[in-house]
């Protein structure tokens, strides 16, 4: 037993009727009261009728009584005001300042049928059991379901957003320069997010206004400050990038970051940091404003019209510098550009939109994820056990915030799958 559990129990009303008091007095709640996470009172302005009297004021939750003690509540002025201290175990009166007995509801013999039990359930899985509640998915509406991911998908944006406010700060609130670091970023992806973000800063948007726009200088630019053009090179395409960098370099007093910081193992070939600096490189090439150029798309389509590049002749045929490998050309791809607007492109918009009070670019940023399909990695699979299969990315995205969010911090009590479970007939 547990005092979240006990709130849980408080504040949805899983108890059953004909409640009284340790001192026989009877109970009726017309209001479980405001739900505080801070100091003081665990429920504010609570409704209760003890016997014939109505009382507001708050409520304090604890497994025994003589926790008031043992929390110091008798020395704290806050707690003054509780009307109804709710206990699992009443073990000692409790004494208000004034004297007066605390009324005490002891719920040990109150919680509802099979309630702890499912609890206990949930937040005692088996060890494979990476998602709590996947063998009882099966028997929630999907209805149900459905309006929950839509939430969730929400909740993820809201918190994704809050990414894209840090970064507007640091930028000094150029959204222009917020896109581009956040494009940067995911254009790295988990591996090498980092080493591209630093890129990125390394090269303000206004220093390519500066240089020849051609995406030779943007590449070579971009090579040389991402560290990778400091060997001796056989080649002729590397070599030219390297005599233009310097140039550069020496115009712009530029410093590159650590080559080092670039990682290339158990990545597949098409992500290798070469290719994606040289894809980014046209990307901002042939977007002198890539934000209000996103923000005039209209339709998926021309989002990835706009966003699937393909890297520079030279690596038609190359992985690295100076070695060869078999041709083909080497786009951003299909799956990848998806991920970029998921990732990306939707978080900026949704933020936009609230920065500025604009309900059509939320609704906007919502509607392109359900417009995509869904996505397929190892957190959407688990999901599948429990036959939920997510029909766009608006649901794979919601999948995924519950699982992050929710179920690895064992958060089920604030899931309303979690709910739908633990209160279940």
């Amino acid at each position: 037993m547990n005092e979240a559990f006990l709130h849980y129990v408080w504040k949805y009303r899983l108890l059953k009727d004909n409640l009284i008091t340790t001192d026989c007095v009877e109970v009726e709640v017309d209001s479980v009261g405001e739900y505080n996470r801070d100091a003081g009172p665990d429920f504010f302005n609570a409704h209760i009728r003890l016997g014939s009297m109505q009382w507001i004021g708050n409520v304090e939750i604890h497994k025994s009584s003589s926790d008031w003690y043992l929390h110091k509540h008798h020395l704290d002025k806050k707690y003054n005001n509780v009307v109804l201290h709710v206990v699992y175990d009443h073990d000692r009166e409790v004494l208000l300042e004034n004297g007066n007995t605390l009324p005490t509801l002891q719920i040990k013999d109150f919680i509802r049928d099979g309630v702890w039990e499912r609890y206990q359930e949930l937040l005692q899985p088996s060890l494979s059991a990476n998602i709590p509640c996947i063998e009882h998915l099966k028997d929630i509406s999907q209805f149900y379901i459905s309006a929950y991911l839509e939430r969730m998908a929400t909740e993820r944006l809201e918190r994704k957003s809050k990414d894209v406010k840090d970064m507007l700060a640091e930028t000094k609130n150029s959204w222009e320069e917020c896109c581009y670091r956040i494009f940067a970023r995911y254009f790295g992806g988990k591996v090498n997010a980092l080493p591209f973000e630093l890129l990125a800063k390394s090269i303000p948007l206004n220093l390519y206004a500066k240089v020849r726009t051609s995406p030779f200088q943007i590449e070579a630019l971009m090579f040389g400050q991402a560290g990778m053009l400091e060997a001796d090179f056989a080649d002729q395409y590397p070599l030219a990038l390297k005599q233009e960098y310097e140039y550069l370099r020496k115009a712009y007093n530029l410093t590159p970051i650590e080559g080092y910081l670039w990682k290339f193992f158990r990545l597949r070939p098409s992500s290798f940091p070469t290719l994606r600096i040289s894809q980014f490189a046209l990307l901002i090439a042939r977007s002198k404003s890539l934000f209000s150029k996103l923000l005039e798309a209209k339709k998926i389509e021309d989002l990835m019209s706009l966003l699937d590049v393909e890297a520079s002749d030279y690596w038609d045929n190359h992985y690295h510098f100076d070695k060869e490998s078999k041709a083909r050309r080497k786009t951003t791809g299909r799956v990848f550009t998806i991920s970029l607007i998921i990732n990306a492109w939707v978080p900026l918009l949704f933020e936009y939109g609230s920065h500025y009070g604009i309900e059509k670019h939320k609704d906007m940023a919502l509607s392109l994820l359900e417009q995509m399909d869904t996505e397929h990695n190892s957190i959407v699979s688990l999901w599948a056990d429990g036959d939920l299969v997510p029909g766009n990315a608006l649901q794979s995205q919601a999948l995924i915030e519950i699982y992050n969010e929710y179920c690895k911090k064992k958060r089920c009590l604030e899931c309303n799958i979690g709910y739908k479970v633990i209160n279940r007939k």
